[in-house]
């Protein structure tokens, strides 16, 4: 559904992160410039001419509006970006909201980087996932001290890739899940379908780990990393060819156990309903036959009675089911009202976007760029159409449209929930990009869509 005209809009942040210029013979480096004002830092980027002069004819350059929250210079460090942009929002977190941070640029620009780190030993280069589950951790520490054993608080990590129309559970062995819009209006991701014991039908949806330690949780962590899948792009070959998204939510052993009956009754539920919609077609098939008179047409059969009677007895059993669901999913909205910490539910959404494809003719006829795919080419169209898509969402939503596209692809399908989770969370985006002369174009394209989203989102 669609905000109401009197919701409380999530703010919307962009920041520019710079990568360190690359130690190589002959590099050259774009001309920037940054300065502060009362409603964003405004930049100015400009490509050298053949004579080094960044006035001179054949120079190229751009500035955006002042709507940028902060530049990070090439120095700052995860930590430093950890400090400025994220750890501010624990409050919210800790209050049962919804923060939001992705990391867009260009591929090789740093988001990887900045988002999940090389290092997760290093506290200066660790990524701003982990960064903030180990605070979250520290956080619920002093909460469960006196809390009963199934009101002792977890942070549940789930790490999925969206790729294409699918998404990929990294938590449960890369299993393709598919992303539908239920009945209830609400997006879904699952996997498929297994056929259980006792005529059980179960949708397993992305799977939560609960982690109990940090250490459990960076564990858990780096075995889905594994798993991300990578390609051929135009700058080169080992580029992340997914959006990544990394969930943490503060859980406890009752709402996940809660959570799992809901998923159980659900199985419960499917032959039920599977049967009754059978008894239903198999009655009203029953009572029409052909009607010779009326070529393809049809008329009641005048040798058959619809047994109202067995039909209503597998609706009523049907409706037993389905009233064993509504108590389900009733105990878990009854877990998050009478928790004695208003933190439950609090979530942390990273995400890692794929990487952007700027095609132009140098690009195009590049090394890199000849050795794509057919298939890698049009997994670069997707990407950039799935953050077109992005960006329309958050124009949307700050201008309080009465229809905001969510469909209108994979990516900002399954985010809807995040968007419209919390009416008082928060929202980033982290530009990554680079410094280099022959990456002007990318990095140029990177900051005009980072300066539409600031202003679409009113940071």
């Amino acid at each position: 559904m669609p905000p109401k005209k009197s919701q409380k809009l999530t703010p919307f942040n962009v920041y520019i992160r710079w990568r360190p210029l690359p130690e190589e013979p002959g590099a050259t480096e774009i001309q920037k410039t940054q300065k502060p004002g009362d409603e964003g830092h405004l930049v100015s980027l400009s490509l050298p001419d053949a004579s080094g002069s960044s006035t001179g004819r054949g120079a190229r350059s751009w500035t955006s509006a002042p709507s940028f929250a902060k530049v990070f210079e090439a120095d700052d460090n995860n930590r430093s970006v950890y400090d400025n942009v994220v750890s501010q929002t624990f409050p919210r977190i800790m209050a049962g909201k919804t923060c939001n941070f992705f990391a867009y640029g260009h591929t090789g620009s740093g988001k990887t980087h900045t988002i999940v780190g090389y290092d997760h030993e290093d506290p200066q280069q660790v990524g701003l996932c982990l960064s903030a589950a180990k605070e979250l951790f520290q956080n619920i520490e002093g909460l469960n001290g006196s809390a009963e054993p199934d009101q002792k608080l977890a942070v549940g990590l789930r790490m999925y890739e969206v790729r294409k129309k699918s998404a990929f559970d990294l938590l449960n062995g890369h299993t393709e899940c598919f992303v539908r819009e239920g009945q209830d209006g609400k997006v879904h991701i699952r996997g498929e379908t297994e056929t259980l014991e006792g005529g059980k039908v179960r949708v397993k949806p992305i799977l939560v780990v609960p982690c109990w330690s940090f250490e459990e949780l960076r564990t858990v962590l780096e075995k889905g990393l594994d798993l991300r899948a990578t390609g051929t792009s135009t700058v080169h070959d080992k580029s992340s060819r997914t959006h990544a998204v990394f969930e943490l939510e503060i859980v406890n052993k009752a709402l996940v156990e809660a959570r799992d009956a809901v998923i159980e009754r659900q199985a419960e539920l499917v032959p039920h309903g599977k049967f009754a919609t059978d008894v239903y077609l198999e009655e009203n098939t029953k009572a029409y036959i052909s009607n010779p008179d009326v070529r393809g047409g049809y008329m009641v059969n005048p040798d058959y009675t619809i047994n109202q009677g067995r039909i209503d007895a597998a609706e009523a059993i049907k409706r037993e089911y389905e009233e064993r669901l509504e108590l389900a999913e009733a105990k878990v909205q009854e877990i998050f009202a009478t928790s004695q910490h208003p933190c439950l539910g609090g979530k942390f959404v990273f995400v890692d976007l794929a990487g952007s494809e700027y095609y132009d003719q140098k690009s195009s006829t590049s090394a890199a760029g000849s050795k794509q795919t057919a298939e890698e080419k049009q997994e670069g169209r997707q990407i950039n159409s799935d953050l077109f898509a992005l960006k329309e969402v958050i124009r949307a939503r700050s201008s309080n449209q009465t229809r905001i596209p969510f469909r209108s692809s994979p990516l900002t399908m399954v985010l809807r929930e995040h968007f419209l989770g919390s009416e008082d969370g928060f929202s980033a985006m982290i530009l990554t990009v680079s410094p280099t002369a022959d990456q002007y174009a990318a990095t140029m394209n990177t900051v005009k869509y980072g300066n539409l989203v600031a202003m679409a989102g009113g940071s």
